[in-house]
């Protein structure tokens, strides 16, 4: 079923609209839930929790992009999950992923405008920087993942993104915006 199909099904209030959710993209947001969580039955409470806030969520929302939409709603359920279950003990690389990201982040922008900023300064990557940056930051993979899926070495992996960080940085400066 596309897309613009199961945003009908939601707008329909028909609960078939989960079941294709499911079927189309269950495997997604098990990913992103289990990369940030690292445990299958967490990462399986928030792919729940991320249909429950889908059917919740849309209407009045019509996203443009559902995947973009749903991965955006299961990463989002998943931080909290991590945060809240982890208070004490915690997985070192996704909060080392939040600090790399928290250096770049400009002091005086919205996440509206930031938001955009990212998608503009993706737009200007190459696919391999692109790929990386967003299974990094967006995804919360580790750089060893990313290392193993790309065919590179971790270290590779930590220099490309570090490249990405500071070109990133680097765009922002351009456009006027400032760090702490």
């Amino acid at each position: 079923m596309e897309d613009h199909q199961i945003i009908e099904l939601y707008f329909a209030r028909d609960e078939q609209a989960i079941v294709q959710t499911a079927v189309r993209y269950g495997k997604l947001c098990q990913q992103v839930s289990m990369n940030i969580l690292g445990n299958r039955s967490d990462a399986e409470e928030c792919v729940n929790d991320t249909y429950l806030k889908l059917w919740n969520s849309i209407p009045p929302a019509r996203p443009r992009s559902l995947s973009a939409f749903i991965s955006r709603v299961a990463r989002n359920i998943a931080i909290d999950r991590y945060r809240n279950l982890h208070r004490k003990s915690y997985n070192r690389d996704l909060e080392v992923a939040l600090e790399e990201l928290s250096e770049i982040t400009p002091v005086d922008t919205s996440q509206e405008v930031l938001k955009e900023l990212v998608q503009i300064f993706l737009r200007t990557l190459e696919d391999t920087d692109r790929r990386l940056f967003l299974g990094r930051y967006w995804y919360a993979s580790s750089v060893k993942a990313l290392a193993k899926a790309w065919g590179m070495t971790p270290n590779a992996v930590s220099m490309r993104l570090y490249k990405t960080r500071e070109k990133f940085k680097a765009f922002l400066t351009e456009r006027g915006y400032r760090y702490e």
